[in-house]
């Protein structure tokens, strides 16, 4: 297959808030850093659906998956181009917060942290424009679209 017909791939995530206003993150298994709870949207799924059944499989939570956030098209050289869809994954209750049980084949641990919190520690630098973009978009209603160049 060449590079001009290189398949893309795609993943959706959720911004999932507590009570108190911080935000879901999870941390993988399979690299480095911290992620938004979510993953990959498998053929013929549905980006909201695949964010859904991402949650239920990895948190083990039934959660509603809202509006659209942020559409992000990642390209990182050598490995293609990923479109990753954020939505709005609501607010868990402490019951349902303290819920979470952990898929540990994909996640090592979990934690809600203020969404000012959220640094270049925690989340990989290229793509801190497309969490910044869906935490803007939760709080104002409207939705962002970001390119994330990975150098």
């Amino acid at each position: 297959m060449s590079a001009a017909h290189a398949r893309v791939g795609a993943s959706a995530g959720a911004v999932v808030s507590d009570e108190d206003g911080r935000v879901l993150i999870v941390k993988p298994t399979y690299k480095p850093g911290w992620n938004l709870p979510g993953g990959h949207i498998d053929e013929g799924e549905l980006p909201r659906a695949a964010c859904a059944r991402e949650l239920r499989e990895e948190l083990g939570i039934e959660q509603a998956v809202g509006p659209l956030l942020v559409s992000a098209w990642v390209t990182v050289p050598g490995r293609g181009s990923h479109a990753y869809y954020v939505f709005d994954g609501g607010t868990l209750t402490r019951d349902r917060s303290e819920s979470i049980a952990l898929q540990p084949e994909e996640l090592a641990e979990h934690r809600f942290v203020a969404p000012q919190d959220i640094g270049p520690e925690l989340i990989p630098a290229p793509m801190s424009a497309a969490w910044e973009a869906a935490l803007a978009a939760r709080a104002d209603g409207q939705p962002r679209y970001v390119e994330v160049a990975v150098r």
